[in-house]
């Protein structure tokens, strides 16, 4: 009895804290800008995934698939290949990561309107970590397109 009553209290509040529509829109305001940079996380690591697909398939034609093994001429431009795949590939894993966590702090900021502890300083450090990780994807992103860029896998004549 003593658990329903408490139970029905607890319900009580939280319906009028989340029926209130000024509280709902500041919610949804409250999450716009991170909304927008995992928009633009998203962009990037479409751009991303596309290069490390085609370095994917580069290096499948080129190795032999049966043996692993390749030819002679081919062995420098794999290794190029494999270079870049390893820089793309740390590139998405620290985009993903900051995708992961800008999502969580989306959803912070949402729930942060309906509850009074104080989580600012929880909200800010998860900003800074997404733009970290962030910021260290677009650096391997960068050393994966200097590499691509300077063309060293390829056989001269």
């Amino acid at each position: 009895m003593m658990f329903d009553l408490l139970n029905a209290m607890i319900a009580g509040d939280l319906l009028e804290r989340t029926a209130s529509t000024p509280r709902v829109q500041q919610a949804v305001e409250l999450s716009l800008a991170p909304v927008f940079l995992l928009v633009g996380i998203g962009g990037i690591m479409n751009v991303m995934m596309a290069r490390l697909i085609w370095l994917a398939g580069r290096i499948e034609r080129l190795a032999d698939p049966a043996t692993g093994a390749c030819e002679v001429s081919h062995a420098q431009e794999l290794l190029w290949l494999r270079r870049r795949r390893q820089f793309a590939r740390i590139a998405i894993k620290f985009s993903t990561g900051a995708a992961v966590i800008i999502s969580f702090e989306i959803a912070l900021l949402f729930v942060s309107v309906y509850i009074t502890a104080p989580i600012g300083t929880l909200v800010a450090g998860l900003w800074v970590l997404t733009i970290g990780l962030l910021i260290t994807g677009l650096i391997y992103f960068l050393r994966e397109t200097l590499l691509a860029a300077d063309g060293s896998g390829k056989i001269k004549p």
